[in-house]
């Protein structure tokens, strides 16, 4: 989503009496003062509050006057022997069905970036729990009707669409999954129809990765990362007040903070997610999973974008942005 542009119509106006000439211009200037102070009063009263608390990996609880919306909410945080050095793929999935109900009650909607078991494993039973909308990719979309999540609570999407939800409006943006040392991912593939229900994290593949911008009425623009990679010329415009970002884990993304800070051209706020152990309570003060890469990444934002504030959010703190 691009900024809104204003255009201003002028109107010349003549007559042979000047002194009605001036009173019908003073009275048509103050009628005009009185309703555009009527109108921003009206527009300010009416804007609704939207505050952003951050659920942990790169989830966040986004709440818009009277409504809710989800991105990536993994509030389960099962331990998978990842922070141990001893990844398990066949970790059984688990939702912990209290934390979920706790955090996430009153959701509309749930964006989803992609499908890996710490983005997409309490997504279903949200949305049985909510009735809300999930927006996902093709793969995010069979999957969840693999768990028996109603089609018609289901939204694919591919990049590019721009979705009004009242209050606010979501544009999708088409994206890249993270690289590790290998430059590869942990369980890439797709899901071109609904497989046998899930068992284990090794069934949740990444099936492509989608960004989202938020654009609030008379509010912030933000913009939400998943992983920590993107296409830069899908980013083109897009000029967030704020950037969720996810804190790379390798280097194998060139230039990943420079590219990415020129691409967004330099937003007023950085938030920086995906960095802390998400097999770790949701409890402050957050454990880092990634404490090296947070640090590091922070001072690239410093270095590149001194323009821009970072903040290193706690868990389940609202925020708010201007």
């Amino acid at each position: 989503m691009t900024g809104h542009r204003h255009h201003r119509e002028t109107i010349d106006m003549s007559g042979s009496d000047q002194k009605n000439l001036l009173r019908a211009l003073a009275g048509a200037a103050a009628l005009a003062l009185a309703s555009t102070t009527a109108c921003t009063a009206a527009s300010a009263d009416d804007a609704p509050e939207a505050t952003f608390s951050w659920l942990g990996t790169s989830g966040w609880r986004v709440d818009i006057g009277d409504s809710t919306l989800l991105v990536d909410p993994y509030v389960s945080r099962f331990d998978t022997g990842l922070a141990e050095g001893e990844f398990d793929p066949t970790t059984e999935l688990t939702v912990d069905t209290d934390a979920v109900d706790e955090h996430t009650a009153g959701a509309e909607t749930v964006l989803v970036t992609h499908s890996h078991w710490d983005h997409f494993t309490d997504v279903p039973h949200i949305a049985e729990a909510t009735g809300a909308r999930v927006v996902g990719t093709w793969t995010t979309y069979n999957l969840a009707r693999a768990f028996g999540v109603d089609t018609a609570q289901l939204a694919p999407v591919k990049g590019g669409e721009v979705l009004d939800f009242g209050d606010y409006a979501v544009e999708v943006v088409p994206s890249l999954h993270s690289r590790n040392a290998n430059y590869s991912m942990a369980f890439p593939g797709y899901r071109d129809e609904p497989p046998e229900r899930p068992e284990t994290i090794a069934d949740l593949p990444e099936g492509d990765t989608l960004t989202f911008q938020v654009e609030v009425d008379d509010g912030p623009s933000v913009f939400f990362m998943g992983a920590s990679d993107f296409v830069e010329r899908d980013l083109e415009g897009l000029e967030p007040d704020v950037a969720m970002v996810a804190v790379p884990s390798t280097d194998a993304t060139h230039a990943y903070t420079h590219r990415l800070m020129e691409a967004l051209d330099h937003p007023a706020t950085v938030v920086p997610v995906h960095w802390d152990d998400f097999e770790s309570p949701l409890e402050n003060p957050v454990t880092a999973g990634l404490p090296d890469r947070l640090e590091k990444f922070v001072d690239e934002v410093q270095q590149v974008s001194p323009g821009t504030e970072v903040i290193t959010p706690e868990y389940l703190t609202p925020y708010t942005f201007d």
